[in-house]
């Protein structure tokens, strides 16, 4: 996985966040493109075209999808939580419309040292074994290798020939095994390729070019369906900025490989894909982010006639077992709009799924409706709203209601609520693409306005999938007294019908408090918590980054807009907080 921005370590769950000590090197990625004398590198030689077979080839694996945190986890497939693979998990990913699957391996903790590296038969076996399933599905299979890339090629700088010679060993091995396998067995150099103790980029771009040219010659030269296999190359990190584009255009015009296509990761916006900064919808800023990324890499490769598979996609804090981090009604217009974006412009995506979309276990979707709405977004454009949540008072006359309609290019065909029909004009009216819910049918939707949802509505559009609207009863959150060690904290809190946001944390002269010192809005899981009912939960990395004795004023932000306000201090190892 590539972290869109700062992805330089390795990650088990590849929902988790960045490493802390990259929130500036996250931060200049971000800014550097708007400072003033920021130069571009002199244009990149023009790499020829891929052959029409490439293109035809990555186009046919349209939609792909990753079988994360299995044959790459360590030291064994199930060890990241996963069951072993088996011929009916193929079965149901090609039944979900899916045409190929990523398949991510780790083969360094199965070799033997130096000099053959052999690696352990019955490792190979397992690979062959999955790869073979997958091939007799029909599906396209790309074969990588993955968590070598930070476990020890990253030491190529420091160790250079022994490192390379393990490169070498290990890719003259997997291109034997599968040298006579299906052209639809597809073949990536490396997964995220990162190198430590450089002295920069530039030496960064030469041992990758260095990397990707041995695996180009070994797989060549092994003959058999290798002489002309489809082969993909990744950028610097899999990063999509545009110095790692051009360095990889300037590899391919090198190789002059007519099978061969390019590849890059994409999680998002990265403080919309971890919570920070306040950046809790995926709004203007995360859209242009993402077709900014995608127009980079359709300029630099597909526009040429060299086709790019988008080789991981998600949000990185995306998981089921983590509700809350990214509201689901945000998470649904990221993935709709990141599906159609990709299609214009001729990408190929492949779902990173670590576990946390399908259910192994079960094979059953964790979030059906989630899934239809990235399916959906594979041939076609679905309606949304500026909220899926509509939020009413517990008590006092209800009024109506406003959500902002998006209809991306359809027609909003009106509203349901089960198996009835909503009535224009007397349960809603629409005005533009302002839709108001009456008070009126507020009123009967609500009921005995228990808190909580009371309601789902589906917004139907012309085509698409139909957009979820929850009414929600509610009062302002109560947080209680807590006190305890500096380990973490949990504050009894009655949500009441509402949902956590975001936190703000300031101290009293007004400087921002906690791990994220650059902005007041801390990140979901670094500095807080909230995936139980009965409590927020602040974390001890949070209180670790206090000074003693310094009372620091929390500001929690509701989905409903209601704000709550409460008081932590640090003193020592123990912590106090108290409502305001």
């Amino acid at each position: 996985m590539t972290r869109r921005l700062a992805r330089l370590l390795p990650r088990r769950h590849r929902s988790s966040h960045p490493p802390r000590r990259l929130t500036a090197l996250v931060l200049a990625l971000i800014l550097l493109p708007l400072l003033p004398g920021t130069a571009r590198a002199a244009d990149p030689p023009v790499p020829p075209a891929s052959s029409p077979a490439a293109r035809s080839a990555v186009a046919a694996m349209q939609p792909g999808w990753n079988l994360g945190n299995t044959y790459d986890a360590i030291p064994d497939e199930t060890s990241w939580g996963n069951p072993p693979v088996t011929r009916a998990l193929f079965q149901k990913v090609k039944s979900q419309g899916f045409k190929s699957i990523r398949l991510p391996v780790t083969w360094g903790i199965h070799q033997g040292s130096a000099p053959g590296h052999t690696i352990d038969p019955a490792w190979m076996a397992k690979v062959r074994q999955v790869v073979d399933l997958a091939l007799d599905e029909d599906l396209y299979v790309l074969l990588n290798m993955h968590h070598d890339s930070w476990m020890w090629v990253n030491n190529l700088s420091a160790d250079h020939d022994a490192v390379l010679a393990r490169y070498r060993a290990t890719w003259t091995q997997i291109a034997a095994e599968f040298r006579d396998r299906s052209p639809r067995l597809v073949l990536e150099s490396i997964n995220e390729p990162t190198f430590g103790n450089t002295s920069g980029d530039d030496e960064n771009y030469r041992l990758l070019a260095e990397l990707n040219k041995a695996f180009h010659r070994i797989v060549r030269e092994s003959g058999g369906g290798n002489a002309n296999r489809l082969l993909v190359l990744p950028t610097l990190y899999t990063n999509a900025d545009q110095g790692r584009l051009d360095a990889l255009a300037t590899e391919l015009a090198d190789l002059r490989d007519p099978m061969v296509a390019t590849t890059v990761h994409f999680y998002g916006w990265w403080p919309f894909s971890v919570n920070i900064a306040g950046y809790t919808r995926f709004d203007a800023t995360s859209e242009q982010d993402l077709t900014a990324t995608f127009d980079r890499a359709y300029n630099a490769f597909t526009a040429r006639g060299i086709p790019v598979v988008i080789g991981e996609y998600a949000l990185l804090a995306y998981d089921h077992n983590r509700p809350g981090i990214i509201q689901r009604g945000e998470q649904r217009k990221y993935f709709e709009f990141l599906g159609d974006y990709a299609r214009r412009r001729d990408l190929t995506t492949m779902l990173w799924d670590a576990g946390q979309f399908l259910n192994r276990n079960t094979l059953q979707w964790r979030d059906p409706e989630l899934f239809g709405q990235i399916r959906s977004s594979w041939t076609t454009r679905s309606g949304t709203a500026s909220s899926d949540l509509v939020f009413l008072p517990k008590s006092g006359a209800l009024t109506g209601q406003d959500l902002t309609l998006n209809p991306n290019g359809t027609d909003f065909q009106g509203l349901r609520h089960g198996s009835r029909n909503l009535v224009k004009g007397r349960d809603y009216t629409v005005s533009g693409n302002r839709l108001t819910l009456t008070a009126t049918a507020l009123t009967e939707l609500a009921g005995d306005r228990a808190y909580g949802v009371n309601a789902t509505l589906e917004a139907r559009f012309s085509r698409g999938v139909p957009w979820r609207i929850d009414v929600i009863t509610y009062d302002r959150p109560v947080l209680s007294n807590a006190s305890g060690g500096t380990s973490g904290l949990t504050v009894p809190t009655q949500f009441r019908g509402d949902m956590l946001a975001t936190m703000e944390a300031r101290y009293d002269d007004g400087s921002n408090a906690g791990p994220a010192s650059w902005t007041s809005f801390q990140q979901w899981d670094t500095a807080f918590s909230a995936y139980t009912n009965d409590s927020v939960k602040l974390t001890a990395e949070f209180f670790t980054s206090l000074r003693d004795n310094s009372r620091v004023t929390l500001t929690f932000h509701f989905w409903s807009g209601a704000k709550a306000t409460y008081y932590v201090t640090k003193s020592g190892s123990t912590v106090t907080g108290s409502p305001a």
